[in-house]
């Protein structure tokens, strides 16, 4: 590999770093001018900024996932910057202050000569790092750089509040800037080389010999960031989108990923214009839709839309083995001006665990063949593409899976009780899994409504199948006519019975086998299940709370206590016993019943219902409706902590009229 090339001067936006203050959370390593060194930089913030925020030191309420996101970039950065241009060890700070802002400092011992006086430089002069740096830029508030005797310091400070203007839609808004963001990382990892000083440079020899230069100082170091990169997306089109900044402009001048539907591998492929395919993709003589153009990447923009028709018509023939290797792919001179008439392209079957998922291809004007470097470098990066569409894949699959899973366990509607106002907040804290929580309200026999919350140990596909077991039996029992107590007891006994070797047959065929040596395992299951009875003047309430945690009466003059005694969790005690309480709601008495995402919210060290945090929260409630009433302690219960909430949510509260 070629001599690391030497950092040039930078322009700060600051003179000097913030003054660093005593006390407070900090973190401060040091790491070797090695490749490997971002990747650990960006894995010691994320877990210091995570240990910060459970520790309640000050301003550590302010860390967030955009805080966290934009440091985990801006360290990536700084420390990538100091490797390749500097060499030497890096140590690297982290601090966060009061007011929730988290300054970076990166130091390195090769210090760079004092910055101009301004004097503009030739374009071909400018250096590679300097879009690292305005990545950081864009992300913090002031950045700097403060040279010392021997050493230089680059440092950020990243703001507590995004400097990004919030939108009405936030996920569609976390989406677009993970691909904007994810989009500069690719620009810094591969950027546009520098214009030729001589027209007759375009010619192949010396384009190849620029190649060379570049992939002997940084191929090893794009392939692990790209890697890095791409693994930590969910969504194969942004995949695609990734792949294409990151080999346009350095490594070809336009791009294009092709994806396969799931059963691709099985199709018959035919170009659209054969005869015998009647313009479509044949699957056992039926046609089909063919792979799909998910991404066109050109150096010239105005260029892509003409270079996307023409793409279309012409779809890559995988061929009959699984082969990644390089073949040759048309040019489409036609959709490319005329000094690009000519030119190379390339084609990369994308395959992950022996299924054929796209094709990626390349292309290059004025080129007889792509280097042998570049063409082994685009099919390492290929492979990684590959892999990283397949994991979007499977987490597609699971979260589809989850989505069907999730609408099986819940009500479709809650019942609307005579005399009753309800209103329900619930929010599974994974929205790509199962939650572990569930609830219910249904009509019974004899003028009875029966009502449940309840919280299934762990999450996912087993804690799926336990509700999925647990919900119907409650209403078998409820509409036979058992009491509530004898509703647990039967209900407890099933758990441990033959339902949980079912329940774990049944999670081992989603999530594949156990270890060996591992049988079935109780599933403990807390549970607050109570009967509604109205009546004239009022209604009755039967409840009892196995495990659960306890729930609150409101009462119209705004006292708060709780309506039931502690019992022991479902699915534990073989022999248990379960009694329940019986009281009358009166006009304006309120009844709120809770899961342990809502009494175990954190907050550092602290939790929402410390000190009586719930009966606090509800007694501010009095002289509220029941929808109001659930929407301020969900609200009081999301502000609590500075981060979103990590545990599934849900709350019922069931109001006399």
């Amino acid at each position: 590999m070629g001599a690391i090339p030497v950092q040039r001067e930078t322009v700060t936006r600051a003179c000097d770093a913030p003054a660093p203050e005593n006390g407070g959370a900090q973190a401060r390593t040091v790491l070797p001018g090695s490749p490997l060194s971002p990747g650990s930089a960006r894995t010691l913030v994320r877990a210091a900024l995570t240990d910060w925020a459970a520790s309640g030191l000050p301003g550590t309420e302010h860390i967030g996932e955009r805080l966290l996101d934009d440091a985990v970039v801006a360290v990536s950065e700084l420390v990538t910057n100091a490797v390749v241009h500097a060499g030497t060890e890096v140590e690297l700070s982290c601090r966060l202050e009061e007011d929730g802002a988290l300054l970076v400092e990166v130091l390195d011992h090769h210090p760079s000569r004092a910055p101009r006086n301004g004097e503009p430089e030739a374009p071909y002069e400018t250096p590679e790092y300097g879009r690292g740096l305005r990545l950081v830029s864009r992300l913090a508030e002031s950045w700097g750089v403060t040279y010392r005797t021997g050493a230089k310091t680059v440092w950020a400070r990243l703001p507590a509040e995004d400097p990004v203007a919030a939108k009405d839609d936030i996920e569609a808004y976390a989406e677009e800037r993970a691909l904007e963001r994810g989009l500069r990382v690719a620009e810094i990892l591969a950027p546009e080389p520098p214009p030729l000083s001589n027209p007759l440079e375009r010619g192949y020899p010396h384009r190849a010999e620029r190649d060379r230069e570049w992939l002997n100082r940084g191929a090893l170091s794009f392939l692990a960031e790209a890697s890095d990169l791409l693994a930590g997306q969910l969504d194969e089109n942004l995949v695609a989108a990734l792949a294409g900044q990151l080999i346009v402009p350095r490594l070809a001048d336009w791009c294009a990923v092709w994806l396969e539907d799931e059963v691709a591998g099985r199709w018959g492929y035919a170009r659209s214009g054969d005869a015998d395919s009647g313009g479509g993709w044949a699957v056992d003589g039926i046609a089909g839709t063919g792979p799909r153009l998910a991404r066109v990447w050109h150096s010239s923009e105005n260029l892509i839309e003409e270079l996307r028709r023409a793409l279309e018509k012409e779809p890559p023939l995988p061929p009959d083995n699984h082969r990644t290797g390089p073949v040759p792919y048309p040019w489409p001179g036609d959709a490319l001006d005329r000094r690009q008439a000519h030119g190379t392209a390339l084609a990369y079957r994308l395959i992950a665990g022996g299924h054929p998922l796209g094709t990626l291809v390349i292309g290059r004007a004025d080129l007889v063949r792509f280097p042998d470097e570049v063409t082994g470098l685009v099919e390492d990066l290929s492979r990684r593409v590959a892999l990283a569409i397949g994991a979007a894949r499977q987490y597609a699959r699971q979260a589809t899976i989850s989505r069907v899973l999730q609408r099986g366990l819940l009500p479709g509607a809650v019942a609307e009780i005579p005399g009753v106002a309800s209103a329900l907040v619930y929010e599974p804290c994974d929205k790509g899994g199962p939650s572990g929580d569930f609830y219910d309200l249904f009509p019974a026999r004899d003028g009875r409504w029966c009502f449940a919350i309840g919280d299934v140990q762990g999450k996912g596909p087993e804690a799926a199948v336990v509700i999925g077991i647990a919900r119907p039996w409650l209403r078998l029992l409820a509409r036979e006519g058992y009491r509530v107590s004898d509703v647990l007891d039967r209900l407890n006994q099933l758990l441990l019975d033959d339902a949980t070797e079912a329940a774990d047959a049944a999670a081992r065929a989603l999530v594949g086998p156990a270890a060996p040596g591992d049988g079935p395992q109780t599933r403990f299951l807390s549970l607050l299940y109570g009967e509604l009875t109205p009546f004239d003047g009022g209604i009755r309430c039967t409840l009892a709370s196995a495990g659960h945690p306890l729930p609150l009466l409101l009462g119209a003059d705004g006292e708060v206590h709780t309506a039931a005694q502690p019992q022991t969790l479902l699915g534990v005690v073989e022999d248990a016993t379960y009694t329940s309480e019986t009281f009358e709601l009166r006009s304006g008495d309120t009844l709120l019943c809770v899961t342990d995402g809502v009494t175990e919210r954190r907050s550092g060290s602290r939790q929402f219902d410390d000190g009586d945090g719930l009966a606090t929260a509800l007694a501010g409630c009095a002289g509220l409706n029941a929808q109001l009433i659930a929407e301020r302690i969900r609200r009081l219960v999301h502000e609590f902590g500075g981060r979103p909430p990590e545990d599934d949510l849900a709350l019922l509260v069931l109001q006399a009229e």
